[in-house]
């Protein structure tokens, strides 16, 4: 199998576990192409997705192999753990 293109939305949210509260990622979104990424990132910018923040990203893929390149983050929006900006 050929290496192929993903394109992720990625949402954080604020999850209270015990006394703490932290940021952890929501479900992930495979999108369709870098607009629908892109798309999505506006809506939590508008306040129309309840989430603290969210990342779109692409990277090659080639699940067969295990072959995964680095992501380019190309939208982020609020709140997104640091080591991921």
């Amino acid at each position: 199998m050929a290496a192929t293109e993903r394109i992720i939305f990625q949402p954080y949210v604020w999850k209270k576990t015990g006394k703490r509260t932290t940021l952890e990622p929501g479900t992930p979104v495979a999108c369709r192409d870098a607009e629908d990424a892109l798309r999505r990132i506006e809506k939590v910018r508008d306040g129309l997705l309840s989430v603290a923040g969210a990342q779109a990203v692409r990277m090659t893929v080639d699940e067969e192999a295990g072959d995964y390149g680095e992501p380019e983050v190309l939208g982020c929006v609020g709140e997104v753990p640091v080591e991921t900006q």
